[in-house]
């Protein structure tokens, strides 16, 4: 019986966790899983690469489980580890990237009719076959590999740059793009100074990285409304998910119905001493439903007005860090600015960043050693210039979502090309679900699609033989 191919293209969360699965799955006929890594260790990616001690996941040990139907499995690995991790703890990112590790390691050890191969290469681009059954993906070092099916897993890209007039200031060695790039906090000295664009998640990560380093400057972070991530309760407490507003579902899908249900929820359950969280943690398994309620419109209206207030009461921050970086902000040595970047004038040793601050007409120049972009991930496929997905692009075999949030999909996760039909061949899993699912970045949602994305490449096999 002939050996199909699989591969997967990035092994961090997604890529690592649809391999698992592809190894565990009921296979017939047998099949060979390639799983593609650009550089660096298998099942670590940007997020879980990290040896620094500040680094800890912002969501309980409890629900962290790469696998839907076994809530415990990472809690059972984490307390092996440290038996003081309890179900609340927020545990170190290294440590879940061990754990990824060993999954994949058993899954492959207990595979029967599957194999594993672990492949480094930078892929650069993939094209289908005449017969449309199978694909050739084309590496930066001139080899090739010949795959029944792909699974795009490419996680995070860099931020995009801020939009200003004058973009020279982004060629400056005073400016970093991406602040997980190996290496790039390196130029930040203890003395100097630094300005953060960004006051989400990655902006605490990064502060909390340069103060363990020593750095002692002084550092301001900017973002259009000033708005820093909530905490998480203390010690992570899973949500109920029974604190749903009752008639969300009743009210006319626009931005606005759904802000002032889930208001006038939040109000009336305070009145009980119900905590805010439980709302938001309520709404979690049927933000998809929600998402796909809304009109083309209506997600842009929301992206525009109410995205940057989902995000820091969705996304929170561990207890810990999240009272240390707010320590450095009482201290002093670290200032939050609300409003708009409208200038860089930069020289040898610093960047004069001019500010426009929320709601007045006059500006301030800020002086710095360092930019660090700290805006998150950038998702416009338009703009990332990434050799894969420009070929793609080109070949017609993907079609970015109107909004720029990633790649349109069908219902089991099958790229779709420019024409909107889905393809046999290419499935995706991984952050640009977020255009399909808006909830498409962290480990409970994640986890879901790449299981679903595994036994829709599965399925399809077995449906081709």
């Amino acid at each position: 019986m002939q050996t199909r191919t699989i591969a997967i293209v990035g092994a961090g969360f997604s890529g690592t966790a649809a391999a698992v699965h592809l190894l565990r799955g009921d296979v017939s006929p047998p099949t060979h899983v390639v799983l593609i890594n650009r550089s660096g260790p298998t099942a670590r990616g940007v997020a879980y690469g990290t040896r620094s001690d500040s680094h800890v996941l912002n969501v309980p040990a409890a629900r962290m489980s790469a696998f839907p139907d076994d809530e415990e499995s990472f809690l059972r690995f984490a307390r092996l580890h440290d038996p003081s991790i309890v179900a609340g703890s927020f545990a170190p990112r290294r440590l879940y990237g061990q754990y990824l590790e060993q999954i994949l390691h058993t899954a492959e050890r207990e595979a029967t009719t599957a194999t594993l191969e672990h492949y480094v290469g930078e892929a650069k681009a993939i094209s289908v076959v005449p017969d449309g059954e199978s694909a050739r993906i084309t590496f930066a070092d001139g080899r090739h590999l010949h795959a029944e099916r792909v699974i795009l897993a490419l996680g995070n890209y860099a931020p995009a740059n801020p939009p200003i007039g004058d973009t020279t200031f982004f060629e400056s060695p005073r400016y970093v793009r991406d602040p997980w790039m190996r290496g790039a906090l390196g130029v930040v000295a203890k003395d100097d100074s630094v300005l953060y664009i960004g006051t989400g998640l990655t902006t605490i990560d990064i502060a909390l990285e340069l103060r363990n380093r020593g750095v002692r400057g002084t550092m301001n972070a900017v973002s259009r409304r000033g708005l820093l991530p909530q905490p998480h309760r203390s010690p992570g407490a899973p949500p109920s998910h029974a604190h749903l507003p009752p008639d969300i579902f009743e009210k006319p899908a626009t931005a606005r119905e759904y802000l002032r249900a889930v208001r006038e929820h939040v109000r009336r359950l305070a009145a009980q001493g119900v905590d805010w969280r439980e709302v938001i943690g309520s709404l979690r398994p049927v933000t998809p439903q929600l998402w796909d309620r809304l009109s083309t419109t209506e997600r842009a209206r929301f992206l525009r007005h109410l995205r940057p207030y989902w995000e820091v009461h969705r996304h929170r921050v561990a207890p810990e860090p999240a009272a240390a970086f707010m320590q450095m902000v009482q201290d002093g040595q670290i200032i939050v600015h609300a409003g708009r970047i409208t200038r860089f004038d930069v020289d040898d040793d610093y960047v004069d960043v001019t500010l426009r601050p929320r709601g007045s007409c006059e500006t301030k120049m800020v002086r710095v050693a360092w930019v660090i972009n700290c805006t998150g991930p950038d998702s416009n496929l338009r703009t990332l210039r990434d050799p894969l997905l420009d070929s793609l692009q080109q070949n017609g075999l993907v079609r970015p979502d109107p909004l720029a949030l990633g790649l349109d999909t069908s219902d089991e996760l099958a790229l779709l090309d420019t024409n909107g039909t889905p393809s046999r061949v290419l499935y995706h899993v991984g952050p640009f679900l977020k255009s399909r699912y808006w909830e498409a970045t962290a480990v409970p949602e994640l986890r879901v699609h790449a299981a679903r994305a595994a036994q829709a490449v599965l399925n399809s096999l077995r449906i081709a033989k």
